[in-house]
This record gives C-alpha cells, structure tokens and sequence, in this order.
C-alpha cells in the first residue's frame, strides 16, 4: 500500500514539474512581389528596372521556439532559439547559422527583471516600435544601411520590470578578443547599448544609446557599421491614429576608413502615421530622411502602405516607396553596403549592388502575404 502510494505520488509531482514548464514553436513567412525602378545598370553607367518574387520585405521569414520552466520561488528559466530564412528559395541564413537572430538562455524574476546570454538582436533594433513600417525593407534601416538591425554574439542583457511606466533594457557584447575593443583575432568587436522607455495610455518614449566596434581595431570607423548611436522616439496614441517620429545621430570617432564609407558622421530622423481604418485595415504613410557629412549628400524616402487582416494570423500587404537622392549620394529603397552600384561596389567583393546612381531616385512597390503560427 505505502509502495502504491508512493508511486502515485512520484507520478503527481512529475505531472505538475511538466504542466510548469512548456515550450513553444512559432514562426513567420513573408513573400509577395516586388517592382523597382532606378537600379544601377551592371557598369553602373545608367539605370535599370526589375520585377521579382520577394521574401521578407513587409518582415522577415523567420521561425524558432522558446521555452520557460518555473523553478519555483518567483523564478523561471527560459531559451529562445530563432532563424530566419528566405520563403521563395526555402535557403536559410548562410553564414549567419541556424539560428542567426537569437540563441539565448537565461533566468527571470518578476520583482527583479530578466537577464539572458547568448546570441540576439543588437539593441539597435529597438527602433522597430517606433517605424511606422516596422522596420520592412524600406523604412528605417534603408537610409543607415542596415545600422539598425543587426546581430549580436557574446552576450549579455538585463530587462527590468516596468516600475511606475519606466523600463530599462541593456546589452553588452563581449568581443572576446585578448583585446577588449577588439583587435582583428575575433569575428566581432565589443557592443554595447542601453535603453530607457517610458510608456503610457497616452504615449510612449524611448531613449536609446548603442555602439559597435570595429573587429580589427576596436574603434569607430564607420558611420554604418562601427559607430556610437543616439536615438531619441516617441509614439502618441490618438483613438485610430498612431504617430511616431524619431531622431538618430550616429557618431565615428576618427576619420571613417571603411571602403566607400566616406561620412564620419549621420543626422536620420523619421515621421509617420497609422490610421487603424477598421480594426483588419491598417493604412500608413512615413517620411525618412539622413544627412550625411564630408559631402556625402542626404537622401528622403516617401512611402505609403497598409495591410488587412484576414485573420488572426494571416495578412495582406503592400507598400509604395521613393528614394530622393541630392546630387552626392547614391542611398537606395533597401539597406545597401555603403559605395557604387553595379558590380563595382568592391566592399560587396564584385558582387551586384543596389545602389542607384549619385543624385538618381529609385522607385519601387511592394505586395504580399504574411501568416505567422
């Protein structure tokens, strides 16, 4: 009798440590077609258009899994594994590994906050609640050339819990270097960034400092890749409308050395609307707009879109875009390496380049599907 009930209670505990623990596979496809004008010609001595099957313009196509387990006392573990890959081809992310945008593990308290390590999205990519395009293809990070969204390895990060509106988050990536900065022995330089949030019925406000070092030396030596950025946002909640604006200065330390990255330093700013038509269609319009110094020019992008829900999960797209260059620049609808178009842009080793020509626009249109599960 005690050996029975003995057994059923082993089987009760096992029952209960299983029902707090739970792990979740989620994901996203994004694919549609594109059209674009003003594209470099392949000797970059004219322009050209294209028409193409798309993935990841309205969001990219990603999927993972997360997972949390309660240890008792207020305090959970929890890991997070996410990639993201191309929907038309079914490639994932090359080089970048199987789970290139997040692999963290970690612990959470609901008192004193959470604090992962691991792989993650730079906080950076803090911005994204303050574009009114979130962050697609052409929007906030187009005119920094990908400045707002990369990836960070070696780290660690803390979010607080909110506390009278206000929340921190912060990050700091190790370059795991025999020099701190960084010193060429290692695939990545140190980043770090913190964030300061305040949120509210009405509004929400977002203070935001990162840097990232080069690998070689340690330094800042390119406004678009290994630079400090200041980011200032705010979102105002109005019944249907949403409007978020932002500013950026994004800063080098010395004079840039990067190949074709000639300005040392960015002034980007950003403003937009959303107009929750009905609560399936989402109608949005946003203004972009960086200077560049040392006569690098500055570039504008107008663009509208929206999106209807047909469900919960699944949502139609579309989004139109122009890029205004002044007669220096050459920034294009899509986040391009920094230099010449065609394929004699040799940061890109050869390889074809967006670009439009100095002083050219590019034009493009967008339309899509996107289901998340």
């Amino acid at each position: 009798m005690k050996k029975a009930l003995l057994a059923a209670a082993l089987m009760t505990a096992g029952v209960v440590a299983h029902a707090q623990s739970s792990v979740t596979l989620y994901g996203r496809l994004d694919a549609g077609l594109e059209y674009i004008s003003g594209l470099p010609n392949n000797s970059y001595t004219g322009s050209t258009s294209r028409f193409r099957a798309e993935s990841g313009d309205w969001g990219t196509s990603l999927w993972g899994m997360k997972g949390v387990e309660d240890i008792g006392g207020g305090n959970k573990v929890l890991f997070q594994l996410e990639g993201s890959f191309n929907t038309m081809n079914g490639q994932g992310p090359g080089g970048g590994g199987l789970f290139n945008r997040w692999a963290t593990v970690g612990m959470s308290n609901d008192a004193y906050g959470t604090l992962t390590l691991g792989r993650m999205l730079f906080i950076s990519n803090g911005v994204w609640d303050f574009d009114p395009l979130g962050q697609s293809n052409w929007s906030s990070a187009s005119l920094v050339r990908g400045r707002n969204w990369p990836q960070s390895s070696n780290n660690i990060a803390y979010q607080s819990p909110k506390f009278y509106g206000f929340d921190v988050y912060g990050q700091y990536a190790l370059s795991n270097a025999t020099n701190w900065n960084g010193n060429g022995t290692t695939p990545q330089g140190r980043d770090a960034g913190l964030q300061l949030t305040y949120t509210s019925s009405l509004f929400q406000v977002r203070g935001l400092y990162d840097e990232i070092r080069n690998s070689a030396n340690g330094q800042f030596t390119d406004p678009f890749n290994f630079s400090r950025e200041y980011t200032g946002a705010v979102n105002v909640f109005l019944g249907q409308f949403k409007i978020q604006a932002a500013y950026q200065a994004i800063r080098t330390s010395a004079a840039a050395t990067a190949a074709g990255a000639s300005p040392t330093s960015l002034d980007h700013e950003w403003g937009g609307v959303t107009w929750q038509a009905t609560p399936a269609a989402a109608l949005i319009a946003a203004v972009y707009h960086v200077n560049a110094n040392k006569g690098a020019g500055n570039a504008t992008i107008y663009t509208i879109g929206g999106s209807y829900n047909l469900s919960k999960r699944t949502l139609l797209d579309i989004q139109v875009a122009t890029v205004r260059n002044s007669k220096t620049a050459n920034f294009g609808l899509d986040a391009n390496t920094a230099g010449v178009g065609g394929t004699g842009n040799s940061a890109t080793g050869g390889t074809y380049d967006e670009n439009p020509l100095p002083g050219h626009s590019q034009t493009g249109v967008y339309a899509g599907i996107q289901h998340s599960f």
